[in-house]
């Protein structure tokens, strides 16, 4: 059977292999090619070198986007991360209902971005109207609306990924420490935490890349505003390659400089977190 299996592999995995291939290393390579060119379609295109790169970083708009979305992701990262895993102790004790209320808390991830968007803005907008400010009056608004819409809508998903760790978690582990007297601050840090390194793993990644890449959020809530001081990096790239004829190269440009800070920070991250965890 395994000689079977090793003798057709190749067949089996050629379908895979080609539309991987087709929809994305192509595209992918095409696209890291147009960001050294100046073009209006992908086969008018004239050669310009690191002009492009050069032009990005010139431009105050991409730095500041740049800059805001670096507080944005540790902002929400800790406060998603940190309320999730709290979340999941509570849910993994014996208390009625608990598997209610994980359905409630996942619901908001089953909602479109854009969607919530525009529900948080019309309820923060609505919170903030009797101090005569809204949203996009102030940039900090907007920062912490994004904050809070981004938490509200990814904590229930963090949450089952821990839930599913802590109760993977050997039960005698848990009991031996009773016995010895641990405490229930002790037990979180000296078992649980270090038990369930693989989902802390998992969540750090989703949230990171989730909270780089955040685009119809931003869009929805406050779409750059006021003067794209609330422009993250997704929606900055986006506005450069749509909102400003010629701009097509520099917009390409940035897309991979984005690519390569994603990919940088979440690979450092997951080679740190994957060293504390532990074999059960």
């Amino acid at each position: 059977m395994q000689n079977t299996l090793k003798k057709y592999f190749a067949l089996f995995a050629l379908p895979g292999l080609l539309a991987f291939t087709m929809a994305f290393v192509v595209p992918f390579i095409m696209g890291i090619v147009l960001s050294f060119t100046q073009f209006t379609t992908v086969t008018n295109a004239s050669w310009v070198g690191l002009e492009n790169y050069i032009r990005a970083f010139q431009t105050p708009d991409f730095l500041n986007s740049l800059w805001f979305t670096v507080k944005f992701v540790i902002v929400s990262v800790l406060t998603i991360n940190i309320l999730s895993f709290f979340l999941s102790l509570l849910l993994t004790r014996s208390i009625p209902g608990t598997n209610g209320f994980r359905t409630i808390f996942f619901l908001p991830n089953l909602i479109g971005g854009i969607v919530l968007g525009y529900i948080w803005q019309m309820i923060l907008n609505g919170v903030l109207q009797p101090y005569g400010v809204t949203l996009t009056s102030n940039p900090t608004y907007g920062f912490w609306g994004l904050v809070i819409l981004m938490t509200w809508q990814m904590t229930g998903y963090m949450m089952v990924i821990y839930v599913a760790g802590i109760q993977n978690i050997p039960r005698e582990l848990l009991e031996a420490a009773e016995v010895d007297g641990a405490g229930r601050w002790q037990t979180i840090k000296n078992i649980i935490i270090p038990a369930i390194m693989p989902s802390v793993t998992i969540c750090l990644f989703l949230t990171v890349t989730n909270g780089f890449k955040l685009f119809d959020q931003n869009l929805a809530l406050t779409a750059g505003a006021p003067s794209k001081q609330t422009e993250m990096l997704a929606l900055n790239i986006y506005n450069t390659f749509y909102g400003r004829a010629g701009w097509f190269g520099v917009g390409q440009a940035k897309a991979v400089l984005f690519f390569i800070l994603v990919a940088a920070i979440a690979l450092i991250q997951l080679q740190i977190t994957r060293k504390r965890e532990v074999e059960q």
